[in-house]
């Protein structure tokens, strides 16, 4: 007795059917983006600064809050002891403060020190020289090993405190300031995006208006909606992947070109700080995200021309 296996490959031939539709598609998507070449450029390059404009603004505010981050790492407060301290005394404070579970060090900066140091740093040797004696304190630099403020509020009650200096409250303003860029950078891109989704939903209407006889007799024969839909869906992404491309190569020539003279400018104050980019995971993110946005957008179109059109049994 024999057993039929006719259903198996009915049912390949019809997956085999759906997958060269998908890859025809596809291919068509990019053959008719190939002969507009003006009008695909022009797309390409408005979808591509509207994701450009957001994601640089993330890129950015990225840097800042990693340059933040490094500057909060630095929590020392700098305690200015009133200029009648003697250096032994200033000493013995040091080594005070030590021994104390809030702080985890404590750095002694003497007057001849601080006056050396300002120096050759301040670039008024000559002025400097010719001081009859030196008008700085001794200063001591503490590293909290815990809540920064309470520490600073409890040095400025010892009695040998002048000047406290603390730094908190301009890292609080960073903070809020990051808070609304982020906010902002968010705003953007939601109407950046929309207006992404608009190009790309015209330009797929005026590409369903070249085919709109095309269109109504696929529907006559019987298409569905998907079949029809298809082409355009993967001209969308097509359009979107493109966008989404050129956008990561602008921001990437703007991160080359900005990279440089941001080294120099951060080696001049002592510090590595650099510039970083979008890594691969997240370019590769990017990329895959404008290529949805222009699916959807394309989604859109063809799915609101079709229920405009589907002929109805009378």
């Amino acid at each position: 007795m024999s057993v039929s296996n006719s259903p198996a490959p009915r049912s390949q031939s019809r997956f085999g059917s759906w997958f060269d539709h998908h890859v025809y598609s596809l291919v068509a998507s990019v053959g008719r983006m190939l002969k507009k070449p003006w009008s695909t450029a022009l797309t390409i390059g408005v979808m591509a600064v509207a994701l450009a404009l957001p994601l640089g603004l993330w890129a950015a505010l990225a840097n800042v809050e990693r340059f933040a981050g490094d500057v909060q790492d630095a929590r020392q407060i700098s305690l200015f002891l009133k200029p009648e301290i003697s250096l032994e005394r200033a000493g013995e404070l040091a080594d005070e403060l030590r021994a104390r579970a809030d702080v985890a060090a404590v750095e002694h900066h003497t007057p001849e020190q601080g006056l050396a140091d300002l120096r050759n740093t301040s670039g008024l040797g000559e002025t400097i020289s010719s001081l009859d004696g030196n008008p700085l304190p001794s200063l001591l630099v503490v590293s909290p090993s815990g809540d920064e403020a309470l520490l600073a509020a409890s040095l400025q009650q010892l009695p040998e405190t002048d000047i406290v200096q603390h730094d908190a409250e301009w890292r609080e303003r960073l903070d809020g300031w990051l808070r609304f860029g982020g906010r902002l950078a968010w705003v953007l891109a939601a109407m950046l995006g929309f207006g992404a989704l608009l190009v790309v939903g015209n330009t797929v209407r005026l590409d369903i208006q070249q085919r709109t006889e095309e269109i109504g007799v696929l529907q006559l024969l019987g298409a569905t909606d998907g079949f029809i839909r298809r082409p355009f869906l993967y001209l969308g992404l097509s359009y979107g992947v493109v966008a989404g491309t050129l956008a990561l190569a602008l921001l990437t020539a703007a991160d080359l070109s900005l990279r440089a003279p941001l080294a120099a400018l951060a080696r001049s104050y002592g510090s590595d700080f650099a510039l970083q980019g979008f890594g691969p995971l997240a370019a590769l993110a990017i990329v895959l995200g404008a290529g949805v946005l222009g699916w959807i957008g394309a989604g859109l179109v063809t799915g609101h021309y079709l229920r405009q059109t589907r002929p109805t049994d009378t």
